[in-house]
């Protein structure tokens, strides 16, 4: 799934200076010598091998072989996020006990599931062997709507404080009238200007949404959905969690279903169809859901479209 050693999850940055200079770790070797040392001490952990390490970002994920077994360390340098990081290792852990496939961060010898190790937060999950969604295999789209839908359900039942942010896509509003109403008109580069008028069309018809917003996990696409044949096995990467309508985190796996780290490509039509089929089955949406989803799709639509050169198709699929 990933190479052995040290490597960029999508970046085109030289790993070994990735890490030099956001970890101050020199090589592969010392960092692997530095985590060998962290997760003894914190989580009484004998690291037997590492065999990779992931920068991403301010973050890194290594993937040891331990006494414990198979495990996945993740660290992170955003120290504007540690409280925020905290928070999502908490809810992991609620959601886990809850039924929903996710992997449980472990606790360390002080009962913690995130820890702040000199300038870094780290966390430790269980190694889940399984295979990216596949977007083409319509049963196990179908069961990744379902699993959303539950996911959705449970994560309903959730409440911290330290998780009232909003998300990447949500700018500075829950209304969703004046999100798109200001994306509009302040942030649209004009990429596909026939789609962004049938937004503006579509949006002035449009009621109130007749739902509330809560935590959703705001990044659902198949880099993130982990299965076996056809079954869901495991939802990944909470750290994009975020206070939102259920309606939008559909709306932006519709979209961005597909895409894994540097292949990005549309969500093919019977994908959608398929998730949503699946969503359904679990938690019908509203009439006013389903317009509201269809407004929220356009929009992630026209604002995936790559500047430039747009080789996947992105506006084509609008």
């Amino acid at each position: 799934m990933f190479p052995p050693g040290l490597s960029m999850l999508w970046e085109s940055t030289e790993p070994r200076s990735a890490l030099k200079k956001r970890f101050d770790l020199d090589s592969f070797d010392e960092a692997v010598s530095w985590l060998t040392k962290v997760l003894a001490e914190a989580w009484a952990i004998d690291v037997q091998a590492c065999d990779r390490i992931i920068i991403s970002g301010h973050n890194a994920i290594a993937w040891v072989r331990t006494n414990r077994g198979a495990l996945v360390a993740k660290w992170s340098r955003d120290q504007e996020r540690f409280g925020k990081f905290e928070a999502i290792a908490d809810l992991i852990q609620a959601l886990h006990k809850q039924g929903v496939p996710v992997a449980a961060p472990l606790a360390s010898v002080d009962g913690q599931r995130r820890v702040i190790i000199g300038s870094f937060s780290i966390t430790v999950q269980p190694h889940i062997d399984g295979e990216f969604l596949d977007t083409t295999a319509d049963t196990a789209v179908r069961r990744a709507g379902a699993c959303l839908a539950r996911l959705h359900a449970a994560l309903a039942t959730q409440r911290d404080s330290r998780l009232n942010g909003f998300g990447r896509h949500t700018g500075t509003s829950l209304d969703l009238r004046r999100r798109i109403e200001t994306w509009l008109q302040h942030e649209d580069t004009g990429m596909a200007p026939a789609a962004s008028a049938r937004l503006r069309t579509h949006l002035a018809s449009l009621p109130r949404i007749d739902s509330q917003p809560q935590l959703i996990h705001n990044d659902y696409r198949a880099a993130n959905v982990l299965t076996s044949g056809s079954e869901i096995i495991a939802v990944l990467d909470f750290d994009e969690v975020a206070l939102d309508y259920c309606v939008s985190d559909l709306a932006n796996a519709f979209v961005l279903l597909g895409t894994r780290f540097t292949n990005w490509q549309p969500t093919p039509a019977r994908a959608r169809d398929a998730l949503l089929d699946g969503y359904e089955s679990v938690r019908p949406l509203t009439v006013l859901e389903h317009q509201w989803l269809h407004a929220l799709v356009l929009l992630r639509g026209i604002q995936a479209i790559p500047p430039g050169d747009d080789p996947a198709g992105w506006a084509a699929a609008l």
